[in-house]
C-alpha cells in the first residue's frame, strides 16, 4: 500500500458527500483533481471502494469500512500536530461547536481575540437549526453548542453571552406611515422560519398568548431568506434584532413597534455537564466568563441601546 494522508482526504469528502462534485467544492480542488486521487487510492484495492449506478455515486460497504479506518488515521496524525504544538507550550486542538443559524451574528465576535491569541487552535463551527444543533450536542459531537433556548431535559452547564431581541420587522415601502400596527398581522403574509427554529417558536408562541389572527403563512428555511421576502416586501415577520444591523441602517427595513415586543431571550453557550472538557475547551470557556463583558461592550454596543 502507498496511498497518501491527501488521497484519505479526498477519500473522505467523497464518501460525506457521495459527489466529487462537492467534495471538490469543499476542498477547492476541480473535479478532475478530486477523480485523480479518488482513482490513484483506488489502484490500490482489488475491490470497489465506490460504484456509480445511474448518475449517482454509492460508497460499497468495503469503501465505508476503509473511510472508518482513513478518519481513525488522519485524527492520529492531527493529535500528532497537537502534541508537537503543546511541547512548544502553545495550545493545540480542535474547537467544536454547534450553533443556530442566527448565532453565527454573535459567535464569531466571542471567538476572534481568543482563535488570534491561540495559533494552534483549529475550529469547527456548524451553522444549522436549533434541532441539528441540540442532535450534536445530544451525540457528543461537538464540545459547545450556542442557543437562544436551553433545551429541557438535558444536563447543562452555560455562560449567558448576549441578550436575543426579537422585533416585529416589515419593508419600509409596505409599512408607510399611519398604517393601523393591529391591521398588519390580518392584512399581510406573516413569514416564517421552518420548523425547528428557535425564532419559529418564539413567534408561534407570542401568536398564541396574544390571540394574533394569521391571514397567510408564508415558510422559508433561511433568516437570510426570511429578511430578502420581508425587504421585497412580501410580508412581516418577527427576527432577531442581530441579524438586521445593517438593512435598518440602510433604511431596507424598519422595526414596528407592537405590544408585547421585542420579545428577549438569551444567547447561551452550552455544553454537556458530564462532559470531561477538552483544554482547549476549557480554555475558551474560562475565557469566555473572564471576557464576555468587554465582548459585548465593544462589540455589541450597538444593539444594548435598542
Amino acid at each position: 500500500m502507498n496511498y497518501t494522508l491527501h488521497q484519505l482526504k479526498v477519500f473522505l469528502k467523497v464518501v460525506e458527500h457521495e459527489s466529487i462534485t462537492r467534495a471538490s467544492e469543499d476542498l477547492f480542488l476541480t473535479q478532475p483533481a478530486v477523480s485523480i486521487q479518488l482513482k490513484k487510492l483506488q489502484d490500490q484495492f482489488t475491490i470497489p471502494l465506490t460504484e456509480v449506478v445511474g448518475r449517482k455515486l454509492y460508497v460499497t460497504d468495503f469503501g465505508k469500512e476503509i473511510a472508518v479506518a482513513a478518519e481513525n488515521i488522519l485524527n492520529q496524525v492531527e493529535a500528532i500536530n497537537y502534541k508537537t504544538i503543546q511541547y512548544k507550550n502553545q495550545l493545540g486542538g480542535r474547537l467544536k461547536i454547534s450553533i443556530a443559524s442566527t448565532g453565527k451574528y454573535v459567535m464569531p465576535y466571542f471567538l476572534s481575540d481568543f482563535m488570534h491569541s491561540h495559533k494552534g487552535v483549529d475550529l469547527l463551527m456548524d451553522v444549522t437549526n436549533k434541532s441539528q444543533v441540540i442532535k450534536s450536542l445530544e451525540n457528543n459531537e461537538v464540545d459547545f453548542a450556542l442557543v437562544s433556548m436551553i433545551p429541557e431535559q438535558m444536563n447543562l452547564n452555560r455562560i449567558e453571552l448576549l441578550q436575543n431581541k426579537l422585533f416585529l420587522v416589515g419593508s419600509p415601502k409596505v409599512h408607510a406611515r399611519g398604517t393601523d400596527v393591529n391591521s398588519i398581522f390580518s392584512e399581510f403574509p406573516l413569514l416564517f422560519r421552518e420548523l425547528g427554529s428557535s425564532t419559529r417558536y418564539s413567534m408561534e408562541e407570542f401568536i398564541k398568548e396574544n390571540a394574533i389572527p394569521i391571514v397567510k403563512k408564508v415558510e422559508l428555511t433561511s433568516n437570510e431568506a426570511v429578511k430578502q421576502a420581508v425587504i421585497a416586501g412580501l410580508g412581516y415577520t418577527i427576527m432577531p434584532l442581530i441579524g438586521i444591523k445593517n438593512e435598518l441602517k440602510n433604511g431596507d427595513l424598519v422595526i414596528v413597534d407592537h405590544p408585547g415586543l421585542p420579545l428577549i431571550t438569551q444567547w447561551n453557550l452550552i455544553w454537556l455537564s458530564a462532559k470531561k472538557l477538552s483544554p482547549v475547551a476549557e480554555a475558551f470557556s474560562s475565557y469566555l466568563i473572564d471576557q464576555k463583558d468587554r465582548i459585548v461592550s465593544e462589540r455589541f454596543s450597538w444593539y444594548e441601546d435598542y
